[in-house]
């Protein structure tokens, strides 16, 4: 049996659903806007997806200055208090991916992997709690969950991801990140506040090591850089905290807690020299955060020229044609430079180009800009009044996401290393494995 207040929880959340699908006019623009963007933006494709992504806008939907959900408890007065209540407090809904620790009678206690925060869930209906029966101590979901009273309900459909080791867990991690960006820290406003924090301070950093705000080198010089910017970062963390620069690697190792073979493939997992894993082993419980090994992907380091873009908020762009594309603005015709037209089409269309990228050609060749634009657009363009709705056209947020580059809550960074450096041992194993494969006869 499902408790009172988990079936009507149901019931609302029903006709909740039936007013957005019903609405017309800004509403419904809204909402068909929404559930595109979001779709577009993510690796998934599945129906589950597609219903957690309609429920997203249900709590954080904008129509104005209200969401969804106050605009349908505005129009059904005859809603009791409670309820009033129930619905309203459904903005604190948020995706996760959830380790199950315990089964109860009528639900389970479930710990958010992103955060390590626990909470009791209960489905709101039967079918529901038929399907979860199936589920084991120890297995992973990914679902979204809503407060009801004291304890949560299931506002989503869950998809069963069964036990994880390190590696596919962290995959799962990433996975999430990609399709749920605005839900990664969703029940930990002060972990989303600290990776932020950390976006600026890597934006100090880098001007500090490059000197600028803008970079243009090949992409094999550019790799250097990146290793030697990551040693920087490195150093400078360490030098934060005040680590004994003179124990030897075998001391911090022991303090660690690993083995010296252990240290080995650990900092070959992490793309670091044995002294600086030894360290960040050392002073993995010192933060609460921890930044993420950068690279440079494998296709940018065989590149004639990369330019790179740093940005307090969007992180770091890396772009192949950023120079092309000034020489573009620079020219007297525009349209005289081979390729010129497919280049706006690629710089429009392609989701790595964002609305920064725009905004800071529009900043630094307006006139020129404006003008490319009216041309390519056929339109009397005026970049002022009509860059930003070209760019929501062609699905460009506005505002930043998260970038990858923002330090992680601990425990998922050293989830990521454990994952690397286990990866790693396999890999060895199976090269060690083929090594001696070859010399049987």
């Amino acid at each position: 049996m499902v408790d009172a207040i988990l079936a009507r929880s149901k019931e609302l959340k029903q006709a909740l659903t039936d007013f957005v699908y019903d609405a017309e006019g800004e509403l419904a623009t809204a909402f068909e806007k929404f559930v595109a963007d979001r779709l577009e933006q993510s690796q998934a494709r599945d129906s589950k997806h597609r219903e957690t992504v309609v429920d997203i806008f249900l709590s954080h939907g904008q129509i104005g200055t209200k969401s969804p959900l106050e605009l349908f408890v505005e129009s059904e007065p005859e809603l009791s208090a409670s309820d009033r209540q129930l619905v309203l407090n459904w903005k604190h809904n948020f995706s996760g991916l959830f380790a199950i620790q315990e089964i109860l009678p009528d639900g389970f206690k479930l710990m958010n992997w992103l955060t390590t925060k626990l909470y009791i869930v209960k489905p709101n209906d039967e079918d529901t709690q038929n399907a979860m029966s199936r589920l084991k101590l120890g297995e992973m979901l990914t679902t979204r969950i809503a407060p009801v009273e004291e304890y949560w309900t299931f506002f989503s459909p869950f998809t069963q991801l069964g036990k994880l080791g390190k590696p596919k867990l962290a995959v799962a991690i990433g996975n999430f990140r990609q399709n749920y960006k605005s839900d990664l820290y969703g029940d930990a406003p002060e972990l989303l506040e600290e990776a932020w924090k950390s976006v600026e301070r890597y934006h100090q950093d880098f001007l500090d090591f490059f000197g600028s705000e803008q970079i243009t080198l090949s992409g094999y010089h550019l790799s250097k850089k990146i290793s030697e910017f990551q040693e920087f970062l490195t150093q400078r963390r360490l030098d934060e905290v005040g680590l004994d620069k003179d124990k030897s690697i075998t001391e911090l190792a022991q303090e660690a807690g690993v083995s010296d073979e252990e240290l080995a493939e650990m900092a070959e997992a992490m793309g670091l020299d044995a002294e600086s894993a030894a360290k960040m082993l050392q002073n993995k419980t010192a933060a609460k955060m921890a930044a993420p090994h950068v690279e440079l992907p494998p296709d940018l380091k065989k590149a004639e020229e990369v330019t790179v873009l740093a940005h307090p908020r969007w992180g770091q762009i890396l772009l192949t044609t950023y120079t092309q594309f000034e020489a573009l603005l620079k020219a007297e015709d525009w349209k005289s430079v081979k390729g010129a037209e497919a280049l706006v089409q690629k710089y429009l269309n392609d989701a790595e180009i964002n609305a920064f990228v725009w905004h800071r050609f529009a900043e630094q060749y307006p006139t020129q800009l404006e003008k490319v634009l009216q041309d390519y657009t056929g339109l009397p363009f005026n970049l002022e009044r009509d860059l930003d709705p070209l760019l929501q056209m062609h699905r460009k947020p506005l505002e930043p996401t998260l970038p990858d580059i923002a330090s992680v809550p601990i425990h998922l960074h050293n989830l990521f290393q454990e994952a690397l450096a286990e990866v790693s041992k396999t890999k060895s194993k199976e090269k060690a494995a083929k090594k001696a494969k070859g010399f049987q006869r």
